[in-house]
């Protein structure tokens, strides 16, 4: 099992692989670098899509879920930007896509919050695999270097949508 420390200072444990690795790595580096503060709403597993979630939190943001995979795979809210970070950890399916956004722009149509879309990979070889799919107006996190991100476009660096 991967351990996880979750901001509160308590531990989830995820099933072992790649993927659940670099969701830890979301948690843990990218969430402090980029999303300092921000609170887990949202953490699925290989093995249990719905590990950890906030649901009063995400009710109270407007977020409904009925269908849990439609969910990113890890879910922050900075309740000081009052940013929600959408995070796809990418080993295997696909990035934030444009389908993807608009996807989770419906799922997320009540929520008054901004959305951060974010695509992560464990490293520029994933990366390379999937640029092309990549939506524009999103942010990439690369675990290899995790003090860095690339944004796609737009007219601001890491900042919500709408």
């Amino acid at each position: 099992m991967i351990p996880v420390a979750v901001g509160d200072g308590n531990e989830l444990r995820l099933s072992p692989g790649r993927h659940n690795e670099l969701q830890k790595a979301i948690v843990e580096q990218f969430a402090p670098r980029f999303a300092p503060g921000a609170q887990l709403l949202y953490l699925g597993d290989t093995a249990k899509k719905d590990l950890f979630v906030d649901g009063v939190t995400l009710q109270r943001l407007g977020i409904f879920i009925n269908d849990h995979d439609k969910l990113p795979d890890v879910v922050l809210y900075d309740a000081e930007r009052n940013w929600l970070f959408l995070v796809e950890a990418v080993t295997s399916h696909g990035p934030v896509s444009p389908k993807r956004v608009l996807e989770l722009e419906e799922m997320l149509a009540a929520c008054p919050v901004g959305t951060v879309y974010v695509s992560a990979f464990p490293d520029f070889r994933e990366f390379q695999r999937h640029i092309k799919h990549i939506s524009w107006e999103t942010e990439v996190w690369v675990g290899e270097v995790p003090d860095h991100m690339i944004h796609f476009d737009g007219d601001r660096f890491l900042g919500p949508r709408t």
